[in-house]
């Protein structure tokens, strides 16, 4: 399954210690197991065009082996420690999972 989370940064939280700090705890967030594989970024600097949202500042993007590989990463400490760790960094954060079809 995939599992995709788009941040919106606050903007007193979007200066560079502030960055770096968040830039690091998504790098850890993909060591974490059950992830087969995984990636984070900023918005690329695609061609304008009205379907294209840039409004975000990262996005996170992983691989599961399946639904309760997803279901444990959920629960797992060190995302929890991400989460308590930069939850006051962000003004709005969106979670969309995708279960791919056969």
């Amino acid at each position: 399954m995939e599992h995709h989370v788009y941040f919106w940064l606050k903007e007193e939280n979007k200066n560079a210690a502030d960055r770096a700090a968040f830039e690091q705890g998504l790098r850890d967030l993909l060591k974490l197991p059950g992830i087969e594989r995984g990636l984070w970024g900023r918005p690329a600097a695609v061609m304008p065009r009205p379907v294209i949202d840039l409004s975000w500042d990262y996005a996170l993007s992983m691989t599961f082996t399946d639904v309760a590989a997803q279901d444990a990463y959920q629960i797992d400490p060190d995302h929890l420690v991400f989460i308590d760790t930069h939850k006051e960094k962000w003004a709005q954060v969106k979670v969309m999972d995708i279960e791919p079809s056969a």
